[in-house]
């Protein structure tokens, strides 16, 4: 860890990694100026489809910056990589969580306000009303 601001980073894990770049990427256009540390974690090592507990660790300490790491999730196999990372407990930064969240509109919201400074618990909190965002 450096002298950088303690931010919330955040992790997009996806079973394709075209699909957590090409979010990665949205959100931080979307984000204008976001200050937060985000690092996709898509496929496997050989660029498949899947999810891989190295790419998800490796991400996960890329982005910690000492206020917590927020991980979002694609689907089904993703969510129980990161589960087990976490119940393993020595792989990923202290503070890392699981988040509950749509994984576009989550993204977003975690990251602006993680940008702003706020909280691993605020930084979930956000992510997780993306679900009430409606669109019709």
């Amino acid at each position: 860890m450096s002298d950088r601001k303690p931010l919330v980073g955040i992790v997009l894990v996806s079973h394709s990694g075209p699909v957590a770049d090409s979010v990665a990427a949205l959100v931080g256009g979307l984000a204008g100026g976001a200050t937060a540390p985000v690092s996709a974690a898509g496929g496997t090592r050989d660029g498949g489809l899947g999810t891989s507990s190295e790419l998800i660790t490796a991400a996960a300490r890329r982005v910690d910056r000492g206020a917590g790491v927020a991980l979002l999730v694609d689907l089904g196999s993703a969510v129980l990589t990161v589960k087990a990372l976490i119940a393993d407990g020595g792989e990923l930064p202290d503070g890392a969580r699981l988040v509950d969240a749509p994984f576009v509109e989550g993204a977003v919201a975690a990251v602006v306000t993680a940008s702003a400074g706020a909280d691993i618990a605020a930084v979930e909190k956000a992510a997780k009303e993306a679900y009430g965002y409606r669109k019709v």
